[in-house]
């Protein structure tokens, strides 16, 4: 597996999303994930306070015990979690980090990221209380999600020495905002750019086909992602499909190494409910796309 850096850290280019984790899975599945991931190689879980109101980092924290020194943890605040409990205010994050500690069973994180931008709070004090997160050992790594180029910029105005290694968006075959401005401010800064959804809400992973009934249990048969299931791009999916079919992949491994050929990206980050999705998803970015392909694939 290979690995890549969000500042001083070292994560698999597959990471694993643990929002199902509490919420579509038991503790004992999430057990069975976390398991298959470090068998094969990812050391790169990616959680939040809010998946599973609190279970998700719960059972993630009780699956990686006696291995913690083998895995990078990333959590999130900002979401709301109950009455007053969201946003980037210095006092909540103080609480929200020490809630997710105690959740996780760890005495350090080693990515903390802000959720969604707080119009609420000036981007300078949360980065205050961050920084003194860092200082305080509690966190390793600061990151953010769901920022524009512009709000990095402004984070990136404000004193350090700590500044927001990574920003998670939204990023696949099928959602291309990033390239607009986010990856290139990335590129030219040094920070890590992690994709979620990078599968399209389960559109790229070969299982949904034109004219086929929708998977039982799937994200789209169970209601998730309804812009995305069209007959447009559907038909999209079956060129992509026959495209990686005849250089020997599958669709999955086209999702996953398209984005891994872009070097900003420092992990894809996907969701598994079963050992079989775990093992998919660790060797679907082995596939190197040549400049050829990666012009083909953008030309369909």
């Amino acid at each position: 597996m290979e690995h890549r850096k969000i500042g001083s850290l070292s994560v698999s280019l597959v990471g694993i999303g643990c929002n199902n984790f509490g919420w579509r899975i038991d503790a004992a599945a999430t057990q069975a994930v976390v398991d298959s991931a470090s068998d094969a190689g990812i050391n790169f879980f990616d959680t939040a306070d809010v998946y599973g109101t609190g279970q998700s980092e719960e059972f993630l924290g009780k699956a990686l015990k006696g291995r913690r020194d083998k895995a990078i943890i990333a959590s999130k605040f900002g979401m709301r979690m109950g009455d007053g409990m969201e946003g980037a205010r210095a006092e909540y994050i103080r609480k929200a980090l020490d809630a997710s500690l105690r959740r996780l069973g760890v005495e350090v994180i080693d990515l903390y990221q802000i959720h969604r931008p707080d119009a609420n709070t000036p981007i300078a004090d949360t980065m205050e209380v961050l920084n003194e997160a860092v200082k305080a050992g509690k966190v390793r790594e600061i990151g953010c999600s769901n920022f524009s180029v512009e709000q990095l910029q402004a984070s990136r105005a404000t004193h350090g020495p700590a500044y927001f290694a990574s920003v998670q968006n939204e990023y696949s075959w099928f959602h291309r905002a990033p390239e607009a401005g986010v990856l290139p401010e990335c590129a030219r800064t040094g920070v890590g750019f992690l994709p979620y959804f990078p599968l399209a809400n389960g559109l790229l992973t070969g299982k949904y086909r034109k004219g086929a009934p929708l998977p039982e249990g799937s994200r789209a048969k169970d209601g998730f992602g309804p812009k995305v299931f069209t007959e447009e791009n559907l038909a999209r999916v079956e060129a992509l499909a026959a495209f990686a079919e005849t250089r020997g992949h599958t669709l999955l491994e086209l999702a996953f190494s398209w984005l891994a050929a872009r070097p900003e990206v420092s992990s894809v980050i996907a969701g598994a409910k079963s050992p079989e999705q775990v093992r998919a998803n660790a060797s679907a970015a082995s596939w190197t796309l040549s400049e050829a392909d990666q012009a083909l694939v953008l030309a369909i």
